[in-house]
């Protein structure tokens, strides 16, 4: 009687190709599944710097979850494994972004990710994941700045249209009316004929100016003088027109006020947020920390991938025009104390406060 050959348990393991992921401690493979070792009681991700076990006392799970539930532990490593793979996903997202801004024409996912030595879907996870922004948002925002720069010099919107890497004027035109919030040749000759519509009222933290454009609400400046404010707004589009809100939009600064009163219910309202690539992409890290919790600057930087971007990530902050939308008052120095605020220090004392007793 012919009988099938049988295998080792350590056969198994070997033959099975999740073996050689852990063997290489492949970091690409750390969302696809985890191994965990009988002798130890412990599970660690292929990518961990574990001493590597012996294949028949290996166990392969598809998530830690399944893992924990067999009565598995993670490993002790488990915390320095995930610095190391964040250490290396940073890298790797810093280093696509790089590659975005230097390109003439929008990088595919696929070529980004195979850049990266990733699977698209992995990269994209990871991406998203190191800087709150998807690839194919980060290109989309890495254009409208370059229309913004190139439009605000006075470049010519044809020049502007091949010069950014569009190959057809259908999509130039669609693209630039969703980021600039107005046709490229009224951003062009400083927000000409654009109509933004604007209030100012009065809130707990002093004088409060609400504008939208045809986008969204574009602007919440906070002051002691409600003409300072107006003036900084036409310092922006010099040439819009600034239209005084009605009674329709004074509702609307009602609701921005409500929220600024009271930030942990959220804002439902559409922004049109206009910044640099690295600033929309520190704005968003920023609108990820919780209400009633702080982050430093050097924190965010390490979240966008850019450690060493302590500097430019406070002078982003600094940049924002959109107060407590966009939390910037969030974020602290590394020892807790409170920095510069474009709205005052006394104001950002006054929302975390506030925040911290919700």
């Amino acid at each position: 009687m012919n009988r099938k050959p049988s295998h080792s348990p350590a056969v198994d393991v070997v033959r099975d190709p999740r073996w050689a992921a852990v063997v290489a401690r492949d970091p690409a493979a750390d969302d696809r599944f985890v191994y965990a070792v009988r002798t130890t009681g412990v599970y660690c991700r292929p990518s961990s710097a574990s001493r590597l076990p012996r294949p028949e006392n290996v166990e392969f799970f598809a998530t830690a979850a399944e893992a924990e539930a067999a009565g598995y532990r993670p490993s002790r490593h488990a915390a320095a494994d995930r610095t190391v793979v964040d250490a290396q996903h940073a890298a790797l997202v810093a280093e696509a972004c790089r590659y975005i801004e230097a390109s003439d024409t929008a990088p595919s996912l696929g070529e980004l990710a195979a850049r990266a030595g990733l699977s698209p879907h992995h990269f994209h996870r990871v991406f998203k994941a190191a800087i709150g922004l998807t690839p194919k948002d980060y290109v989309a925002a890495h254009r409208a700045q370059e229309l913004r720069k190139r439009l605000g010099d006075g470049a010519s919107i044809t020049d502007t249209l091949y010069g950014v890497g569009f190959g057809s004027s259908s999509r130039f035109y669609e693209t630039a009316d969703e980021r600039l919030g107005m046709r490229p040749k009224d951003y062009r000759a400083g927000g000409r004929n654009a109509d933004i519509r604007f209030a100012v009222g009065e809130c707990s933290l002093g004088s409060i100016l609400v504008a939208q454009s045809g986008k969204g609400v574009c602007a919440i400046l906070l002051g002691d003088d409600p003409d300072a404010l107006v003036q900084d707004l036409q310092d922006q589009f010099p040439q819009a027109n600034l239209i005084g809100g009605d009674a329709a939009f004074e509702d609307r600064v009602a609701t921005v006020v409500g929220f600024v009163e009271a930030p942990a219910g959220g804002l439902d309202l559409p922004l049109d947020v206009r910044g640099t690539a690295f600033q929309e992409r520190v704005w968003q890290a920023l609108r990820q920390i919780p209400p009633g919790t702080t982050a430093s600057y050097a924190e965010i930087a390490r979240r966008i991938g850019q450690p060493r971007a302590v500097r430019a990530v406070a002078q982003a902050c600094g940049a924002n025009r959109l107060a407590v939308a966009i939390p910037c008052h969030r974020v602290v120095r590394s020892d807790g104390g409170l920095s510069g605020y474009r709205w005052g220090v006394e104001r950002k004392r006054t929302l975390l406060q506030r925040e911290a007793k919700a």
